[in-house]
């Protein structure tokens, strides 16, 4: 897809389905210029262990609940939960119970 074209869906949710037992499934949806909005769905119980992004990016908690880890800061986080964390922040997440997350990915560095 071209950052010219219009994406439009009624329901974010239905791109990705629940995530099957014991799994992290993510699906990138969208790909305009250097943006990029990728959605993940994890079991409970699963976690994305520490990491870094080399752009800014921002989470949205659409479902479920999960401990966020954004540099020395740690969040409860649900339904609406939201944080922009600019490039090279080390993050991680835990589902505690089934979570659906939209990542964006946004092309620039600061």
């Amino acid at each position: 897809m071209s950052a010219n074209e219009l994406f439009f869906t009624p329901n974010l949710q239905e791109l990705l389905g629940d995530a099957p037992v014991d799994s992290i499934v993510s699906r990138t949806f969208l790909r305009a210029g250097q943006n990029k909005a990728i959605l993940f769905a994890f079991a409970p119980g699963q976690e994305l262990s520490e990491h870094t992004a080399s752009v800014p990016a921002i989470l949205h908690i659409l479902q479920g609940k999960a401990r966020l880890t954004l540099g020395d800061q740690t969040h409860e986080a649900g339904p609406g939960s939201w944080a922009y964390m600019p490039a090279n922040l080390p993050h991680s997440i835990f589902a505690h119970q089934p979570v659906t997350m939209l990542l964006l990915m946004l092309g620039g560095k600061e």
